[in-house]
């Protein structure tokens, strides 16, 4: 289906990932930038570039737009950026030129996450806990951004004198801080595997791994190779070490939640994102991550009225990538 081309949708998106190339088009002087319909996904593999991924979109849709704004999972640097997981090395002039745009702006995947919060309307998160959210306003905020998903993203937004900043950080390799006896164990268990033990070990997709292997070490069995769906499934089916996994997965993100909160000073919420936040969310809102997140000695009372939102919204790194079209416009 083609989208139509217009005057205002002039800003190419993508949000690439080591799979999953999407392309989207925004408006960036309207209120609600991305243009959803126009949103479309290819498996990376079927390119041998970005460009030749985007010119696919462009040709495919009709659209004319003037700027680039491609969210990237890797590193970017300067004008360069690599994708972790699969071999595209993307230049935002070579990218540029290839694609006749005027300008191209390579971002991280995680400040366009923390970016995309500050489009999101109360329909698209749900709060966890008793502390609600009602919308965006007018005033100075500090929010903390966390998402789980292949890594841990960290990161804040702040909105300053009528604008949004997003704060990249790598706050998911700060080390981690065992609250019970068996996330005791579990610590000693990891430190033998891995040295230094960060939250990212626990709380992400192959967190899921290194957790239900350190369950079964410490039962003295061995589980074999897993992935994580395979822990999400036999969850599903009712094994207990998948449950027991999941719910110590849910418990130190909690934590680590609310430590972001204390450390950024972001006590206007904390926004939830990544791909395993809504495949997990009825396991999140069901354990002990709203108890662990609040659980923060003197400051326990302050952290109970703090929201914890988790994104359902479907694309949030497009739309984060739409947010930050808008302050790159004219």
């Amino acid at each position: 289906m083609s989208v139509p081309a217009s005057p205002a949708a002039d800003a190419l998106l993508a949000d690439i990932g080591g799979t999953n190339a999407r392309f989207a088009l925004a408006r960036q002087d309207s209120r609600t930038p991305l243009l959803t319909e126009s949103v479309r996904e290819f498996a990376v593999t079927q390119f041998p570039s970005l460009a030749d991924a985007a010119r696919h979109y462009l040709d495919t849709t009709g659209a004319k737009p003037r700027t680039g704004v491609f969210a990237v999972a890797g590193r970017v640097d300067g004008d360069e950026a690599r994708i972790t997981n699969h071999p595209w090395v993307i230049s935002a002039a070579r990218t540029r030129d290839a694609l006749g745009l005027e300008s191209v702006e390579l971002v991280n995947d995680f400040a366009a996450q923390a970016m995309g919060a500050s489009l999101l309307q109360p329909e698209d998160v749900v709060a966890l806990g008793a502390a609600g959210w009602d919308g965006h306003d007018y005033s100075d905020r500090t929010f903390a951004v966390i998402g789980a998903g292949t890594g841990l993203g960290v990161g804040g937004l702040l909105r300053r004198d009528g604008r949004y900043y997003p704060l990249q950080t790598e706050g998911g390799h700060v080390s981690f801080a065992p609250n019970t006896p068996e996330e005791i164990e579990i610590l000693q268990h990891l430190s033998g595997e891995f040295g230094r033990v960060s939250n990212e070990r626990l709380v992400s997709g192959m967190g899921l791994v290194n957790l239900h292997r350190a369950l079964s070490a410490i039962a003295g069995e061995d589980p074999g190779p897993l992935k994580p769906a395979d822990i999400t499934a036999r969850a599903r089916e009712g094994d207990p070490r998948s449950l027991r996994t999941i719910d110590i997965f849910c418990a130190v993100f909690g934590a680590a939640a609310g430590d972001l909160v204390l450390t950024l000073g972001a006590w206007d919420g904390v926004f939830l994102t990544g791909g395993l936040v809504p495949k997990l969310l009825s396991a999140i809102a069901h354990s002990g991550f709203r108890q662990r997140f609040e659980h923060k000695g003197r400051f326990s009372a302050v952290m109970a009225r703090i929201p914890t939102l988790a994104v359902i919204h479907p694309q949030p790194g497009l739309l984060g990538a739409a947010a930050l079209a808008q302050h790159t416009r004219p």
